[in-house]
């Protein structure tokens, strides 16, 4: 101001530090590193996370490591690119373990080069490893019982698709530090059976969560973890040969229980869910999905049994219907979350009893429900007035009368998806946008919703960040041109198959719209070249455009290229 330095003058190394750390994106702090030599050199002192996506020379650790002497965590996408044809190497691998020897959590993800010798490099020059991901890594026994060996403070290990470990790896791992271990997560490692677990089970007394995903997992492993882990707060199991058995050992042993997710769970019964509802009186969070011989028998005995539920998600369980749910609204009055998908036998009632004893309700996902309508949702947004969230999509009897009594009730809505409805239309949208200032609108497929629904939107949500619209016919160019004027906050924008809106609309929304980060332009024939333009012209923020290939001129690349040097655009061609 004035030609001082106002900010370096008054604020310590400390503040200006902390500052960085709150930044919610790596551009913004490269962004800073550029302004003075002083923010270059706080800004590294308050790194402690590299995202490393491409392979340089043998020195690029080293001088990674002397710019950023307090990073803690590497995260390493290994898949080869455009810009990076090379894999990671066991080499590589061994200099960063040499030039980061505090590291505290490492991930390996698509890295097929890393087999035993890079990580047992890692094991050994990283002692403080407590976090440690592997992904389609063709590391075996020897380096993960290395791992086991040497870092005895480890307490986050994830597993997945490592197809040449087997359970002489994983049970030595546990040997070593299996004290230590808090969270184990195994998928799609085809070597690893129950004897594992009966490992984990033996020496992880510790243990907090357990993620498996696998077809060679059954009954013995999971007893065995349920039993010899009592302290296992989170279970998260794909396991198609597990049955009722290990589950009923879960409700016995496991009694600090909070968070369950079931997949694809083909042999297991309600027995399952009675057993947790009369054992894990902590449950918070149940997600069941494609379970197909569960009732509203085995839900009643969650809501009997488990009053502290906040997070409920039912995905194509066919057979449990209203009375189920119906229970749970009448016992867990502190549920916070509620999403129901592909659920034919759940009617209105369960909702109107979820409206009446779940006041606290801030998300509902409502996804082919093809029984319930707007009594429903009339109910819902009469008694859960703290709603933020909103998605219906293929609901084909809510309309209207749903959506003005969320519009009318719920004033703390900020994000609403609705897709696929036909029987809603500007009516309800014009209720929304004068009762709620949203922050997410997806509207999509839904024909009856013109000009007069958005514009609403426009007008009364300011803070609006992200727009997504799919399939309005009658919506044009004056919905943009209000977008640009009430919605200045815009981030992320989607149009696909907008048939009327045209070059002139756009160029009035990126106008106003200078922040636009994201910008999808799919099968809307009427955006041309020009428009595609105007976007990389005013947008200066602009990261990731989608747009059909013929519709982005060399003069627009070229614009795109030169007028910021730190502003790299991404660009997604579709087919027309």
């Amino acid at each position: 101001m004035n030609r001082h330095d106002v900010i370096n003058t008054c604020l310590p190394d400390e503040s200006i530090m902390e500052i960085f750390r709150h930044l919610d994106s790596e551009t913004s702090r490269d962004a800073c590193s550029l302004v003075c030599k002083r923010w270059r050199e706080l800004e590294r002192l308050s790194r402690t996370f590299l995202h490393l996506s491409t392979l340089d020379s043998s020195n690029h650790f080293s001088e990674l490591a002397r710019c950023f002497v307090n990073v803690k965590s590497i995260y390493i996408d290994g898949k080869p690119s455009r810009n990076s044809p090379r894999s990671l190497s066991d080499d590589v691998l061994a200099l960063l373990a040499d030039s980061f020897s505090k590291l505290e959590n490492l991930t390996l993800a698509f890295c097929p080069g890393i087999d035993d010798s890079g990580l047992i490099s890692v094991a050994h020059k990283c002692m403080h490893l407590k976090s440690l991901v592997l992904e389609g890594c063709s590391v075996g026994d020897y380096a993960v019982a290395a791992v086991g060996k040497c870092c005895k403070q480890l307490e986050d290990l994830t597993l997945r698709s490592c197809k040449e470990l087997t359970d002489v790896g994983l049970a030595d791992l546990t040997l070593g530090c299996g004290k230590s271990l808090k969270s184990l997560s195994v998928a799609l490692c085809v070597k690893i059976t129950d004897l594992s677990l009966e490992a984990v089970g033996s020496h992880c007394k510790s243990l907090e969560t357990l993620s498996l995903d696998s077809d060679s997992i059954h009954d013995k492993g999971v007893l065995a973890v349920a039993r010899g882990c009592p302290l296992l707060k989170v279970l998260k199991l794909q396991c198609v040969n597990v049955t009722d058995e290990a589950l009923i050992a879960v409700g016995t042993h496991c009694l600090s229980l909070e968070l369950l997710e079931l997949n694809t769970f083909r042999r297991f019964t309600d027995k399952s869910l009675c057993a947790i509802g009369n054992g894990c009186k902590r449950l918070k969070n149940l997600s069941l999905s494609d379970c197909p011989f569960l009732t509203d028998l085995g839900l009643e005995a969650i809501a009997a049994g488990c009053k502290e539920l906040t997070n409920l998600e039912i995905y194509c369980c066919q057979d449990i219907g209203t009375v189920g749910l119906e229970s749970i609204g009448q016992s867990c009055r502190c549920l916070t979350n509620l999403a129901v998908f592909q659920c034919p036998l759940i009617g209105n009632r369960a909702f109107l009893e979820v409206g009446r004893g779940c006041e606290f309700l801030q998300a509902l996902l409502l996804v082919e429900c093809s029984v319930i309508n707007d009594d429903a949702i009339c109910g819902i947004a009469r008694g859960c007035q703290n709603l933020k969230k909103l998605q219906i999509c293929r609901c084909d009897e809510i309309g209207n009368k749903g959506l003005t009594a969320v519009g009318e009730y719920c004033k703390s809505l900020t994000d609403l998806r609705v897709e696929l409805c036909d029987r809603v239309g500007d009516e309800g949208l014009i209720a929304v946008g004068e009762g709620c200032s949203l922050r997410f609108l997806s509207v999509s497929g839904c024909h009856e919703v013109g000009d007069a629904g958005i514009i609403a939107i426009a007008r009364g949500s300011s803070q609006l960040q992200q727009l997504s619209i799919t399939g309005l016919a009658n919506m044009g160019d004056v919905s943009m041109a209000e977008i640009g004027e009430g919605c200045p906050l815009l981030k992320n924008l989607v149009l696909r198959r907008c048939a009327q809106i045209t070059d002139a609309g756009l160029g009035q929304l990126v106008r106003n719209c200078t922040g636009l980060e994201s910008c999808y332009l799919v099968r809307c024939p009427r955006i041309t070249a020009v428009g595609v333009a105007s976007v990389v012209t005013c947008c200066a923020n602009i990261r990731k455009i989608m747009v059909e290939s013929g519709k982005v001129s060399e003069r627009t690349k070229r614009r795109a290229a030169s007028s910021n040097s730190s502003r790299k655009i991404e660009w997604i061609y579709c087919p027309y």
